[in-house]
């Protein structure tokens, strides 16, 4: 068990820490993406921060501060659960995958996170 939460913690962190430099970067897919399910531009960099931030968090967990991977796998949880509630709301289906995946990431990282509490 400590083996899956720390191979899918770490592609977690790799995943979530990738995407939020192409947001910071303004790569085409992004801005196609994000002018498709009605995101306004300026809100990217702090998209970027939040994926970032939780990265990060997920991290530190990693590294010996369970409550912080906890926290940070939550907060991508409900941050991807956004991510495709946008995209239906929008009615965009043919890349709901990406965020999809993101999501079962997070999900996946918390659920083998919780177990690795300090109680």
């Amino acid at each position: 068990m400590v083996t899956a939460y720390v191979l899918i913690t770490v592609l977690t962190v790799l995943a979530n820490a990738g995407i939020a430099v192409a947001d910071l970067a303004g790569a085409r897919f992004v801005l196609a993406n994000s002018a498709e399910v009605g995101v306004p531009l300026t809100w990217l960099p702090w998209l970027a921060a939040l994926k970032a931030a939780g990265a990060a968090g997920l991290l530190l967990g990693l590294l010996g501060v369970p409550v912080v991977g906890v926290a940070a796998a939550a907060g991508l949880v409900l941050f991807f659960t956004g991510a495709v509630a946008a995209h239906v709301r929008a009615g965009v289906y043919h890349n709901i995958a990406f965020p999809g995946g993101y999501l079962a990431l997070a999900a996946a990282s918390l659920v083998l996170a919780v177990p690795h509490q300090v109680h």
